[in-house]
């Protein structure tokens, strides 16, 4: 037969007589809510209602009332009967009344299996009367269900860049005589087209390398007719496009034979005259700012063309080192470049891990759950790129993940000085919350926001430990874990909570059982704890002992089947 439950209910205690044979002072009800005491946010609140019967304090009478929690006094109250001085709560003798006392106090170990008395003292007037209350328990204490909150605060990795397909271009030049477009023998002869020929082969053989397009533009100098040179640029972009794609035949490409061409005569290159006298080093800074002027003052091609003309040397000199240099067209090879496999980029970064790029390493990391692989592709990132914030965050997260606190530390904080950025915040934030800062701990989360869900999950945390359960159900989000479910066990969800523990990584381990154990305690389904208690002992036997003195199974201590288990 099951005893009757008492979780949630007051227990009512009844203080006897006073320990002297008068009665100033007899009868009283004690009911504590709730009982057992509970500790939430790191304190224990202690609430109860006091009856005084008819005529249970005399009227000249005064009472203090102290309870005890353990060995530590909680705040004395006084009471007055109807006819006594002084500062305190007046009950009447003959109806009686009633009055709550109320007390917060600091959680301390020994609150977890101590006691909730009563005691004080009477007194007649201003004369103390003979002897003390009879000390009377009034309630058991401590549940202290929220301490088995992992504080498992979540570090984040900061995320790569890497591309496994790069878009990338190829370009190569070819130059033309004035007023020409037909292609000199010499020009097929400079390097960036003889480099262009021997890439195209390169790319035959080269399954990644995919061609998307090949763009050419062609251009004319700033000087003759601009219709002339509108149809002498669309010609010079032909001419491009032929010398394209007999080199791509003779380098037996058939990537750069197919429909991928696209042609732009562009006319007069102004910008890129403007672009090349000034870097040009063969006419001085006089001349230069003074052709500028003209061709900022004068938007009309013709018009800037004959005030250039004007200049006479000047125009000479542009005429022999600037305009041959814009009679051109561009053959711009556009292509996907497809990087190193997964397996590459493992096997490179074991052989030659200097060649990678940041991206590479980084992303690589992600290819291993060893925590020390990951912390050598780390540091070779750190040693080559250590002005990247991510290199130093993502060393001190693995080594966080490793209980290297200090050290992870270090280098949470240098990242956020190289980028003062959310993701070495919420790393910081869980330093400070696994080491007992959290106020620090909430400042630096408030400032993490939008880092990841692990900011939420953190704060989560440190609700459960401010006793604020529903904001960490709500901070906890979708994601089930074992301290999701146990905020919505101390939010009042004990059913709840034992499914999501169910839908958790913790499912079968010690902890996780034993929660769906306490979540059955206050759903009242003994066969649902001894389950559960039974298989968190098989994890762990350890549990025994907590169970055996955990308020949350008290109305369970004399059941015989709970206790077989326990001992």
């Amino acid at each position: 037969m099951k005893n009757p439950s008492i979780k949630g209910l007051a227990l009512i205690a009844i203080a006897g007589s006073l320990a002297t044979s008068c009665d100033l002072l007899k009868d009283l009800e004690y009911k504590v809510t709730p009982n057992p005491l509970e500790m939430h946010g790191d304190s224990v609140r202690v609430k109860v209602d006091v009856t005084f019967p008819e005529k249970g304090i005399k009227k000249k009478a005064k009472a203090e009332i102290t309870p005890m929690l353990g060995s530590v006094a909680l705040k004395t109250v006084t009471v007055l009967g109807e006819k006594a001085t002084g500062n305190g709560s007046v009950i009447q003798y003959k109806p009686g009344g009633k009055m709550v006392y109320e007390d917060y106090i600091a959680y301390k170990p020994e609150f977890e299996n101590a006691d909730l008395m009563v005691t004080g003292k009477v007194y007649k007037g201003d004369k103390e009367k003979e002897g003390q209350f009879t000390d009377t328990k009034i309630a058991d204490a401590t549940i202290i269900t929220p301490f088995m909150v992992n504080k498992d605060f979540k570090v984040i990795l900061a995320k790569d860049e890497f591309k496994r397909v790069n878009e990338k271009s190829y370009m190569a030049q070819i130059n033309y005589d004035k007023g020409k477009s037909v292609v000199k023998p010499n020009e097929l002869k400079d390097k960036d087209i003889v480099d262009f020929s021997k890439w195209l082969a390169a790319a035959q053989s080269n399954p990644k390398i995919a061609i998307k397009t090949i763009n050419v533009v062609g251009y004319a100098s700033p000087e003759g007719e601009e219709d002339k040179n509108n149809s002498l640029s669309t010609e010079r972009a032909e001419a491009g496009k032929k010398v394209s794609m007999d080199l791509a035949k003779k380098a037996k490409n058939d990537k750069g034979q197919t429909e991928v061409y696209s042609l732009n005569g562009r006319g007069e290159d102004y910008e890129g005259f403007k672009r090349e006298l000034q870097a040009s080093t063969l006419i001085n800074e006089d001349e230069k700012n003074l052709v500028i002027r003209v061709i900022e003052m004068n938007a009309d091609p013709k018009t800037r063309e004959a005030e250039m003309r004007n200049m006479g040397k000047t125009f000479t000199e542009l005429d022999k080192k600037i305009f041959p240099l814009l009679r051109r067209s561009e053959i711009v090879t556009v292509y996907d470049l497809t990087g190193y496999s997964d397996e590459e980029l493992k096997a490179v970064s074991m052989a030659t891990p200097d060649s990678l790029t940041l991206e590479e390493l980084l992303f690589t990391a992600t290819l291993t759950n060893d925590l020390n692989e990951k912390l050598r592709l780390y540091n070779v990132a750190l040693k080559n790129f250590g002005t990247d914030y991510r290199t130093h965050n993502n060393v001190g997260a693995v080594l966080y993940m490793q209980n290297k606190m200090s050290e992870a530390k270090t280098h949470f904080e240098k990242a956020n000085s190289l980028k003062d950025n959310a993701i070495s915040k919420n790393n910081l934030a869980a330093i400070a919350g696994a080491s007992g800062d959290r106020v620090k701990a909430k400042q630096l989360l408030g400032q993490a926001k939008g880092a990841g869900s692990e900011v939420n999950y953190n704060m989560g945390i440190l609700n459960i430990q401010d006793g604020k359960y529903a904001d960490a159900v709500s901070n906890f989000g979708s994601d089930n874990s074992f301290n999701k479910a146990l905020a919505q066990m101390l939010n009042g969800s004990a059913d709840v909570a034992a499914k999501t523990v169910d839908a958790s990584a913790d499912k079968e381990s010690a902890q996780g059982f034993y929660l769906k154990a306490v979540a059955a305690a206050r759903q009242d389904k003994l066969d649902a704890i001894v389950s559960n208690l039974k298989s968190s002992f098989g994890k762990d036997g350890a549990m025994k002992a907590k169970a055996a003195k955990d308020r949350e199974f008290l109305k369970y201590f004399e059941n015989a089947e709970f206790s077989g288990i326990v001992k």
